[in-house]
């Protein structure tokens, strides 16, 4: 049942994608003199330390008051979903692991159906394939299919299967506390991989400007980031949430443009044209709905 406005939530998703899309030129930076993994615990160590410092408490509580499958699926699932796409990023061009990432957009409503047979109105589907095509033309075509694509692809549904047991556990569950234990759970995987794949935990190359970056990165894409979609999921579908975090990589070319001085081609720019309306469409649509679905 929807608990806030959709426009508001729409709001959230629309500042999450922000938090990204200037988390993610800066973080380039930041990759080059440090292991991924061994910067992603920290990042994620840096948040939960942040959380519990200020809301322990609430969030000790909330968890108690839950059963453990209710927060340990959306958690291992996004923490999941974030690590096959950085393996995919190792064994596959950057396009292809970003137009397979974003197919959570698709494999989210087919997820609800076949988990919670969420209804699913006929006339979100243009929408969607179009958001699809604005994708492929956004990230520049597709390179082919191999392990990596797999792996790509793997991490879409991981990424997919998040949202959809976000939504579920957010109608039983507080999101600072749904938002603690997926840092909690993203921090120790990562920290596994990072002694898998990287050799151990190191912070050489941590540089002034690095942990300036990494701060930005724990406090605002995980924090802030992971608590903007909880809510959000409160008032609006699995779905739609998806749909929504599609601007990211729109809003990612926009801030790399002024810090990086990359640019579009004209099929991008396309692409992002397609994206940008489809949202807005959808938007509207779920607002006249009377349901969350």
């Amino acid at each position: 049942m929807k608990t806030t406005s959709v426009g508001f939530c729409a709001l959230l998703i629309l500042l999450q994608s922000v938090l990204y899309g200037f988390g993610d030129p800066i973080s380039k930076a930041a990759y080059e003199t440090m292991s991924v993994y061994s910067l992603m615990t920290v990042r994620y160590t840096i948040a939960l330390a942040a959380l519990l410092l200020v809301f322990g408490r609430r969030i000790v509580r909330g968890v108690r008051a839950v059963p453990v499958r209710l927060w340990l699926v959306p958690s291992l699932c996004i923490a999941g979903g974030y690590v096959l796409n950085n393996i995919a990023l190792n064994l596959t061009t950057a396009t292809s692991a970003t137009f397979l990432r974003s197919m959570a957009i698709i494999l989210t409503p087919i997820l609800a159906f076949l988990i919670h047979r969420t209804r699913y109105r006929w006339v979100h589907i243009p929408l969607q394939l179009l958001v699809v095509v604005g994708l492929y033309l956004f990230c520049g075509g597709f390179s082919g299919f191999g392990f990596g694509e797999i792996v790509g692809l793997g991490s879409a549904v991981l990424i997919a299967g998040s949202l959809v047991a976000s939504g579920t556990a957010m109608q039983q569950m507080d999101a600072l506390a749904l938002t603690a234990v997926q840092a909690a759970v993203s921090m120790a995987m990562a920290l596994v991989c990072a002694f898998f794949f990287e050799g151990g935990l190191t912070l050489r190359g941590a540089s002034p400007t690095n942990w300036a970056i990494i701060f930005y990165l724990a406090l605002a894409c995980t924090l802030l980031g992971y608590l903007l979609q909880n809510k959000a999921l409160e008032g609006i579908s699995s779905r739609t949430v998806a749909l929504l975090q599609c601007t990211a990589p729109v809003l990612t070319a926009v801030f790399s443009f002024f810090l990086l001085g990359e640019r579009l081609t004209t099929a991008g720019l396309i692409g992002a044209a397609i994206i940008l309306l489809c949202v807005v469409a959808e938007t509207l649509i779920d607002a006249q709905e009377p349901a969350d679905s």
